[in-house]
């Protein structure tokens, strides 16, 4: 009994620490986020007062949950759906289960996330704030990012793998350019909220670069953003079509985008390919079944699936992977056909 009532307790850890017991709870049991400076201290007031060692051995190392989570932006887009399909076929061989989830870009959310306690989270969303990896990196759990921003900042013991979404869209324009296309216009992403992509999302930036690198000036009239819904989408790039400069290239940062575009350009009159080429991002079964046929950039999905679970199982086994890097290749059907072939 004497030696029972003499035991440290989380209250002597609290006060050592300078924290509350409730934080030191959140850093025992790994289900909240916790500040890296104040997990540190419990940790370390933990080790010095030799608190619940098997406890705290468990609580360090992790519950082995044996899931992993995919955090993306868009959960709808055949490109998601079959990444995640893909990955959960690697991550059952290595004996975990895997979950594709809706970015809520939230603080409640990383909360939420972190105490659910996955072995690992796969991110790729390029509006997820760098500040909610490092949460997740603080709270223990290992993370691999899909790089969708070109100055996106590394977060230490976070591994990156880049998928080609830069290089691809160079090839994208590179190739509506030496089809003829001189005044090529970009169709970026719709958005409920009305948000437009960054200066350095690699999709933007792949078409913003590889027309300034042909001598071809970039300005309003090139992009298409902004849109709440197809409709609203459909309406604007009619409107571009019809006003402005003549348009003779479109090249959508997805599938989807790029077909909304060409059956917009059709309704007024547009023959593709004879008067306007076009170009997607995905090879997505929309590419395949539309007419014409759409000429799509394609990626190494099954490499890129299995190295995003090989990347993490090393992470989720305490070793840190090389970030990986992958090229996209260019698919080209009837929608860029050459009009004198």
């Amino acid at each position: 009994m004497g030696e029972t009532r003499e035991r440290v307790t989380r209250a002597d850890v609290a006060r050592m620490a300078g924290v509350s017991e409730t934080v030191v709870s959140y850093v025992i049991n790994n289900n909240r986020y916790v500040a890296k400076e104040k997990r540190q201290r419990v940790e370390e007031a933990v080790r010095i007062l030799n608190y619940r060692p098997n406890n705290v051995a468990r609580a360090l190392k992790g519950k082995q949950s044996n899931q992993i989570i995919f955090i993306a932006d868009h959960i709808t887009n055949e490109y998601f759906s079959s990444i995640v399909s893909e990955m959960d076929k690697y991550a059952y061989e290595s004996g975990y289960l895997i979950s594709l989830c809706s970015n809520r870009n939230t603080p409640e959310f990383i909360s939420q996330v972190i105490s659910r306690q996955f072995d690992g989270i796969i991110v790729s969303s390029a509006s997820f704030p760098t500040e909610y990896v490092e949460q997740f990196s603080q709270a223990g759990i290992p993370v691999v990012v899909f790089r969708r921003r070109r100055h996106q900042k590394a977060v230490e013991h976070v591994a990156y793998l880049g998928t080609g979404l830069y290089t691809g869209a160079r090839e994208a324009v590179k190739h509506l350019i030496a089809m003829g296309c001189r005044n090529v216009i970009y169709v970026d992403r719709i958005s409920a909220k009305g948000h437009i992509s960054p200066p350095d999302d690699m999709r933007y930036s792949g078409f913003v670069d590889e027309m300034g690198a042909n001598g071809f000036c970039v300005g309003p009239d090139s992009v298409i953003c902004g849109c709440r819904s197809q409709e609203e989408l459909s309406e604007k790039i009619k409107k571009r079509l019809q006003t402005g400069s003549r348009v003779d290239g479109i090249f959508g940062r997805n599938d989807m985008l790029a077909c909304i575009a060409m059956t917009a350009a059709g309704q007024i009159g547009f023959k593709v390919p004879e008067q306007l080429k076009v170009i997607g991002f995905d090879d997505s079964s929309i590419s395949r079944l539309i007419t014409p046929r759409l000429t799509t950039i394609g990626m190494q999905k099954g490499e890129i699936a299995k190295a995003a679970i090989d990347m993490l199982t090393q992470m989720i086994g305490g070793s840190q992977p090389n970030n990986r890097d992958f090229e996209t290749m260019l698919i080209e059907r009837e929608s860029t056909a050459d009009n004198n072939r």
